[in-house]
């Protein structure tokens, strides 16, 4: 009678071993993901090896960026979120992330807790509990400089210690100037049309833009003083009046104008590294420095993308795996070194990174990015994980722009952009 009851005990046992394999490959997990450089493509590398190792499919729905910062909210709204998304507007989908520590281990939880920046890992939960996501790339805002224009204008850079966002508005003007013809249009300088990029050089300048109390605050000497700068480079015709002047709004970037060598100088961030160095290669040197000097110091302002898990999956235990594949040492260190992005996990960084780039230009960008790090005030550090940052992010381009082709006034524009904050506010808090 034992030895029949041990075999269908075994029996059993293979039964269950058997249905939670079969169960596994029968899981197929949907991650939406947005991509600057090569992200998604290395997701879906280190992903298959997740597969290989567990039998849970993940297909990686690569997509616009514009598709996850304006289309993904209303679907997860919907009760149509995917089950994974890498998201750049955590405060958004607070209520509807994945609470991943009820399947992992202490060991895992404790390493993912540990190891990731607290106030962005508070952010992507509910109601400040659990583990939601992590972010997988920092990212540090600041400027790019064609130094082949440079040399060929015959035009020497700044000194980095002292120059202002004027100093080097002079120079790249120069620049332009030396260089320009009538068969080629060489421009100066240029931003990208996003209230993120405006910022750093805006809190440079001195802006308060988030006060001691937390809350947004636009009008201030900082944020008028880069908005007339800005101005004045579209009145000089210094920058491609294409980026914030276009028909449409949202976001524009200027990247395509320094791949193509037409830019002097271009204030974006490190999420860009990548993409110079594959796009640009060896049609001119280029190089990043440090955030010019103002009032409020020298400061970017920090951000990144996270990889979240949604509450509405139907395989939370599976999403929670995957979570917690992609924060393991050796896989979340590969993602760092094959995007030539920062990493955000501390026991990644403190090892250091090991980047797969033979290009110099990579290798240095780097460099100064992380130098960068240590400059950030605190306003600058906290804006994109702000439970309201997208109310100041949706803004703000738009109400810019609409000074910059003379609609408003600048005093109209700011006082409008505050009163669409806080009413973006007062909705999300109803």
């Amino acid at each position: 009678m034992k030895t029949k009851i041990k075999s269908l005990a075994f029996a059993l046992v293979l039964v269950m071993l058997f249905s939670s394999v079969v169960s596994a490959q029968d899981v197929d997990l949907t991650f939406r993901c947005y991509q600057d450089g090569n992200e998604c493509d290395v997701y879906t590398d280190l992903l298959a090896q997740f597969t290989e190792e567990t039998g849970i499919g993940v297909t990686v729905d690569v997509v616009p960026y514009t598709n996850v910062d304006e289309q993904l909210p209303i679907q997860v709204e919907a009760g149509e979120a995917p089950d994974m998304a890498r998201i750049t507007n955590f405060g958004i989908y607070q209520g509807e992330y994945l609470d991943a520590t009820e399947f992992l281990d202490e060991e895992t939880a404790a390493y993912w807790s540990e190891n990731y920046p607290a106030p962005i890992l508070d952010a992507m939960t509910n109601e400040g509990e659990g583990l939601g996501g992590f972010p997988d790339a920092f990212t540090v805002t600041g400027p790019y400089v064609n130094l082949t224009l440079f040399e060929l204008a015959g035009v020497d850079l700044p000194d980095f210690e002292t120059a202002t966002w004027q100093d080097w508005t002079d120079a790249t003007t120069a620049v332009q100037e030396a260089l320009s013809t009538d068969e080629v249009t060489i421009y100066g300088i240029a931003i990208d049309r996003t209230g993120h990029r405006f910022a750093g050089p805006a809190m440079t300048m001195g802006a308060t833009l988030i006060n001691e109390e937390g809350n947004f605050t636009v009008d201030t000497p900082g944020f008028r003083a880069m908005a007339e700068l800005l101005n004045q480079w579209h009145a000089d015709e210094v920058t491609p009046a294409e980026v914030w002047l276009g028909t449409g709004g949202g976001f524009a970037a200027a990247d395509s104008f320094f791949i193509s060598g037409e830019l002097a100088m271009y204030m974006s961030g490190s999420w860009q590294i990548g993409n110079f160095s594959e796009n640009v290669g060896d049609s001119f040197d280029w190089t990043v420095v440090p955030n010019p000097q103002g009032e409020g110091g020298s400061t970017g302002v920090a951000g990144g993308a996270a990889v979240a898990g949604f509450a509405q999956t139907e395989n939370p235990a599976e999403v929670a795996q995957a979570l917690a594949f992609l924060i393991r040492e050796d896989v979340a260190s590969e993602f760092s070194a094959r995007t030539n992005t920062l990493s955000a996990n501390s026991v990644v960084a403190s090892a250091g990174v090991e980047y797969t780039s033979d290009d110099p230009a990579v290798i240095e960008a780097l460099g100064v990015y992380a130098l960068e790090v240590p400059k950030l005030q605190d306003q600058a550090a906290g804006l994109n994980v702000h439970p309201f940052a997208f109310a100041y992010y949706r803004n703000s381009a738009d109400r810019i722009s609409q000074y910059l082709v003379g609609e408003l006034t600048l005093e109209e524009a700011l006082a409008g952009l505050q009163q669409d904050i806080d009413e973006a506010i007062a909705a999300a808090s109803e």
